[in-house]
């Protein structure tokens, strides 16, 4: 069983994001909001909103995914962490002798994946 949650449209670059989230991928649940908690990077707030997202889309399941049963949170990991390419916003600061100099405002996209330690049918 594996649960997604997914923020879009996140101000910050996705290398810088990636850095965070490098830190929790393969961990047990539990284990990785500890390390979100510790860490002083500020992006690690955002992240941690998303994995808690991302668990309870695993341990609330509804009437259409009866098939599917509850899973503890215990037994859950994250098992993908991945920060994509958002869009770039491109502003200019002006320079000397009439130049511009161009500032690449980056985005992310991130995505976390929970699931038990069973593979996938």
């Amino acid at each position: 069983m594996e649960a997604k949650a997914k923020a879009m449209y996140v101000r910050i670059s996705p290398r810088k994001a990636d850095r965070v989230l490098r830190l929790i991928r393969g961990l047990p649940v539990d284990r990785a909001q500890e390390v979100l908690a510790l860490t002083t990077r500020p992006i690690s707030r955002e992240i941690g909103k998303i994995l808690k997202s991302a668990v309870a889309n695993a341990t609330n399941v509804g009437k259409d995914d009866e098939k599917q049963k509850r899973v503890a949170v215990e037994e859950l990991r994250v098992r993908q962490a991945v920060a994509g390419a958002g869009p770039t916003m491109k502003r200019f600061l002006p320079r000397a002798q009439g130049r511009a100099t161009p500032i690449l405002k980056r985005s992310a996209h991130i995505t976390i994946v929970v699931g038990d330690g069973k593979k996938k049918a």
